[in-house]
């Protein structure tokens, strides 16, 4: 648990990092500039969702399932090629594939940042390795160390390479470049941490080029790494999925709604704006999701399955009530917020749309979660793959008739496929949790609650000249999110949204119950 505690705390570090540095480099290069990092970031994105998470975690089980020292050392060694292979096919197709991948997505003069971050694939095995390793023997502060470092190094290049743009250095496409270099540099910084944890830690570093040789490979293993190391990494990375889908098709579909290939760029770099804020809203599910999965897997060890259930239920209703929360506080602050990070209020019908990908992408977590306990992994694949296709197919048609609203939307529809078929393939006891004790209802209560209370706030603040610069745009929102807030607990309080027993599992549970008193 203490382990688990520390790498959550460095995981949450390193995504409020990520999120967070998008603002500056926006504020910096402007939309266009935003346009260029954007449309090239899912493909890093890709590459760290399988160093950082997906791949890790597939061999930490791997090798925690086979006892003894040699087992598992015959083990990684029949892993190894296998892991090898995956990057140096996924290095090769976007190196020498850059050119045709920029082509692909409306832009040539990206050809240089996609052969840039194609190097990411290549430190990928020795990431996922050394990180698996440190987890399987259930050692988390190597993994987290090096996740916090990476991300550090990677965002003071992509800074650097901002303010280079600033003072006239470098144009939008150079700027992109170097910036991607960083996810190049941070890797480096990694994998050389990791070096020098694992001869701290037993005296000798892991031979992976050593263990590595062509030849023959466990087509069995190879079944496995791409069932359950694909499916662990598809979830993590969902979004930046989604976002890959958004690179190929929205540039190039905004052109046939009318826009000029500028005006069709800085639209995308508008749309992009929605990526930092919907980040920072799943950061809250993903700490929920990495608290509530090893308790659900041990009561079904235990072969407890009511308590399984009961778990299961309370995990989707605290997910639920959390995101969907969110999800209509950032629609409703948007117009001041957009304003206040992003210097203008270009785009707030579109990223009010986006943002309520926080919610279902939470409860899609959650129920992916549920089914990964239970070792069910066909059906979330088929899930992801629906949503994905249904994501392809609507934004495509979405774009060229509605611009980046029918993007929004094409993005919410996807991921709402996903977790349609998610939902039909769960036990149906547990999909009952938000009919008990007419959650919906109050549910909706709540929201309705919240929802007047920041209309009448920023009724208030128009009254009253409303807000002229973007510091008065950031206080306004700072105040519209704790009205909302308070709102949104009071009301869920008054109607009995959560059980005690729900209530004590949140963050400052005991605290926010102190508000029941005063209902």
């Amino acid at each position: 648990m203490q382990g688990a505690f520390v790498l959550t705390a460095a995981s949450f570090i390193a995504k409020v990092l990520s999120a967070i540095y998008r603002v500056p480099l926006q504020n910096l290069v402007g939309d266009k500039g935003f346009y260029v990092y954007q449309q090239v970031y899912p493909i890093y994105g890709l590459a760290m969702t399988l160093a950082l998470s997906g791949l890790p975690q597939f061999i930490s089980k791997y090798i925690a399932e086979i006892n003894g020292v040699k087992e598992q050392k015959n083990a990684i060694q029949k892993l190894i090629p296998v892991v090898f292979y995956c990057g140096l096919i996924l290095w090769g197709v976007t190196f020498f594939g850059a050119g045709i991948i920029a082509l692909l997505m409306g832009n040539e003069l990206l050809t240089p940042l996609i052969m840039i971050v194609s190097f990411t694939f290549l430190l990928m095995p020795f990431l996922a390795f050394y990180r698996g390793n440190f987890q399987g023997q259930l050692q988390m502060v190597p993994s987290a160390v090096s996740q916090v470092v990476e991300q550090f190094v990677r965002v003071g290049v992509i800074i650097a390479a901002a303010l280079m743009f600033q003072a006239g250095i470098l144009d939008v496409y150079e700027t992109g470049t170097l910036a991607m270099s960083g996810a190049v540099f941070g890797g480096l910084w990694a994998v050389v941490l990791l070096v020098y944890y694992q001869k701290k830690i037993s005296g000798v570093s892991l031979n992976l080029l050593k263990d590595f040789h062509f030849g023959k490979i466990d087509k069995k293993l190879v079944r496995r790494f791409v069932v359950e190391g694909g499916l662990l990494s598809i979830y993590t990375g969902f979004l930046i999925l989604f976002q890959l889908i958004d690179s190929f098709v929205i540039a190039n579909e905004l052109q046939n709604f009318g826009f000029n290939q500028t005006n069709a760029q800085i639209a995308k770099g508008v749309y992009d704006r929605g990526q930092p804020m919907v980040q920072l809203g799943l950061v809250v599910a993903a700490a929920l999701s990495s608290t509530f999965l090893p308790a659900l897997t041990k009561y079904l060890v235990a072969r407890n399955h009511k308590l399984f259930q009961s778990s299961a239920k309370i995990y989707l209703r605290l997910t639920t009530s959390i995101s969907l929360a969110a999800s209509f506080g950032l629609a409703l602050v948007m117009p001041s917020l957009n304003y206040a990070l992003f210097k203008d209020q270009a785009g707030n019908d579109v990223l009010q749309v986006f943002v309520f990908s926080v919610f279902l992408m939470a409860v899609i977590q959650a129920y992916q979660a549920v089914a990964q306990s239970q070792n069910h992994f066909r059906p979330a694949l088929k899930a992801a793959i629906i949503g994905l296709v249904v994501k392809f197919a609507t934004t495509l048609i979405l774009t060229a008739t509605m611009g980046t609203l029918g993007a929004s939307v094409g993005t919410i529809l996807g991921l709402v496929a996903t977790l349609w078929r998610l939902i039909q393939a769960e036990d149906q006891v547990i999909n009952r949790f938000w009919r008990e004790r007419f959650f919906l209802k109050k549910m909706i209560s709540s929201l309705l609650v919240m929802s007047g209370a920041v209309v009448l706030f920023y009724f208030l603040v128009a009254l009253f000249g409303g807000f002229q610069t973007r510091f008065g745009a950031l206080v306004v929102t700072i105040l519209a999110v704790a009205v909302g807030v308070y709102a949104f607990l009071k009301a869920a309080i008054r109607f009995d949204l959560l059980t005690l027993r729900e209530w004590l599992m949140l963050p400052f549970g005991k605290k926010l119950l102190r508000l029941k008193k005063s209902k």
